[in-house]
């Protein structure tokens, strides 16, 4: 009997994990119709509601490498995540790794920024302007090494000083330097606006949610990196297998419909036929519909169903529902969506 044809999707562990952390993706995945068990306690997570997905537990810092190698089909992680270990890849082992972001999730912003003790230097060229002439190595902690390696090499290329600092080296942190000249980054298990700060390096490249850990170091921001949020990632060799292809896009258009729903409710109400028009004018100028709003003409009423954006500031749901009432609408209900797919074009190539 031939093995039926499975999406293995990484499970990022982590805050994403938690129901009573920010971003919580076990409910998101529930609402797009795909129940877990046993991702919220450390694993093995399990696809309760269907078969054809199968959860594989990791870190999102080796995602990237496993979907290269086919380990897995699709990954949940954030785009610094995957940049990092796409940069590692190619620096150290010459390796293009092929990976196409095809959702992203709206959860889990940070900003990748770079940090000085000086608050002298308002941005990276300044510092690197007076400081790397100065010092045969350049010394730089991060978490995310390669990111970090990138971002100097590039910005030092920019102010003239490329060639000087070609040589480079990543080390776990305070190993003997394996170079005496060049950009030596050590790798970082996280305070490294404390390692900044002291003196035990030139400059990092810290992820940063609010910044209040380094305004609180006293520490100088000299510009964000990248902006990272959580992603939907996944190879290129996937959308050649058209079984995974099919899984892929079914996985994708129910995700979407889920993110999409978050802000939305929808409203119910009934207006006296009499006075519909009135309703319906309001409606189209205030383009609480798409082509058209949903009706249905009785003898004496007309329901109507509409979506609202219940994060739009400029016409928020209170408002709306007082001006139905006041054009006359009756029996004015708010429902929850907990998903709104506007159909196959939801889908990149499709539709």
């Amino acid at each position: 009997m031939a093995q039926k044809t499975q999406l293995k999707i990484g499970m990022p562990a982590g805050s994403l994990a938690s129901a009573s952390r920010g971003g919580n993706l076990i409910d998101l995945l529930s609402a797009a119709g795909f129940r877990t068990s046993g991702y919220d306690k450390g694993g093995p997570t399990k696809f309760t509601g269907t078969s054809l997905l199968f959860g594989w537990d990791g870190r999102p810092q080796e995602f990237g490498a496993q979907l290269e190698i086919g380990e897995l089909d699709v990954a949940i992680a954030g785009d610094d995540w995957i940049k990092e270990r796409v940069l590692e890849m190619r620096i150290e082992h010459g390796v293009e790794i092929n990976l196409e972001r095809v959702m992203t999730l709206n959860r889990g912003e940070v900003q990748i920024v770079g940090i000085v003790a000086d608050p002298a230097y308002h941005t990276t060229e300044d510092f690197l302007r007076t400081v790397a002439p100065r010092k045969p190595l350049l010394v730089c902690a991060s978490e995310m090494p390669y990111l970090a390696l990138d971002w100097l090499q590039r910005k030092l290329a920019a102010v003239g000083l490329g060639d000087r600092f070609r040589a480079h080296s990543v080390q776990k942190y305070k190993t003997p330097p394996k170079i005496k000249e060049g950009v030596l980054v050590y790798e970082s298990w996280g305070k490294t606006e404390s390692k900044v700060k002291n003196g035990a390096v030139d400059v990092g490249l810290e992820i940063s949610q609010t910044g209040s850990a380094i305004k609180s170091y006293g520490l100088t921001m000299t510009e964000t990196v990248m902006r990272s949020q959580t992603s939907v990632y996944t190879h290129a060799s996937v959308k050649e297998d058209p079984e995974k292809r099919e899984l892929l896009d079914m996985f994708l258009l129910n995700l979407h419909g889920a993110v999409n729903a978050e802000s939305k409710v929808m409203l119910l109400f009934n207006v006296p036929n009499d006075l519909s028009d009135k309703v319906y004018a309001y409606l189209r100028e205030n383009k609480l519909f798409g082509e058209e709003p949903t009706m249905s003409r009785g003898k004496e009423y007309t329901e109507y169903n509409i979506q609202v954006d219940a994060a739009d500031v400029e016409k928020p749901v209170a408002l709306v529902r007082y001006t139905l009432a006041k054009l006359g609408a009756q029996s004015i209900n708010t429902v929850p969506i907990s998903s709104a797919i506007p159909g196959i074009k939801a889908l990149r190539g499709r539709g």
